[in-house]
């Protein structure tokens, strides 16, 4: 998903325009997340861009996505721009090291 949002709307709620903007992009990362994962694959991971503009976009963690967006529009900007890409995601297996500590605790 790759979506500018407009917050200056007339007629319409800014506050409202935001809320329905992040709903739009939590029910996008939803529906992602309900697709068969492909064979060898763990999860659905995400990668996240957000910024002004297209070209001001930055990279964001995707657990920062809506924290950011917050930040931009407490800026005071007319629109922002969310990228969302859902990749294959392999879970790493945790160290020996760490659960033998675990165990012995």
């Amino acid at each position: 998903m790759r979506k500018t949002y407009q917050l200056n709307i007339e007629g319409k709620n800014r506050d409202r325009l935001l809320d329905a903007a992040k709903h739009d992009i939590r029910k996008y990362i939803k529906r992602e997340r309900a697709k068969a994962l492909p064979a060898g694959v763990d999860f659905w991971d995400f990668d996240c861009k957000c910024g002004a503009s297209e070209a001001t976009a930055s990279v964001v963690p995707f657990a920062d996505l809506i924290s950011s967006v917050d930040a931009l529009v407490k800026e005071g900007g007319d629109q922002f721009y969310v990228e969302v890409v859902a990749k294959h995601g392999h879970r790493a297996a945790r160290p020996a090291a760490a659960g033998s500590e675990a165990d012995a605790q």
